[in-house]
């Protein structure tokens, strides 16, 4: 099984100091009927829809789709919705640390799991 790896984020500039800090990372690995997505950062804001965007196109070329929280600080109302809307199109959610597991288990007990 071969996977490809790819690194896909956003950044932020802090006003303070002038540098750039990352505020969202998402890792994207496939093979030929699986793409796992790996997000670190916060989900929220423009993240959302680089998310959204990558499990579409993942779905649309038949592949299934596990999207793994591993390192995830914070979720907006915003990004809860998007959870709810790709658990109901059949995304498996994985999660990484105590908040994450909380937050997907709520948003879909039946089909949580730990990367």
């Amino acid at each position: 099984m071969h996977f490809a790896f790819r690194k896909i984020g956003l950044q932020n500039a802090d006003t303070n100091s002038g540098r750039w800090s990352a505020i969202f990372c998402m890792n994207k690995a496939e093979d030929r009927s699986l793409t796992t997505l790996i997000v670190d950062g916060q989900l929220s804001g423009r993240c959302i829809e680089v998310v959204e965007t990558c499990c579409n196109q993942a779905m649309l070329a038949g592949k299934e789709v596990r999207l793994c929280l591993r390192d995830v600080s914070s979720v907006d109302r915003a990004g809860r919705a998007l959870l709810r809307r790709l658990v109901a199109k059949g995304v498996r959610l994985l999660a990484n640390g105590v908040y994450t597991s909380y937050l997907i288990r709520d948003l879909n007990p039946a089909r949580t799991e730990k990367p």
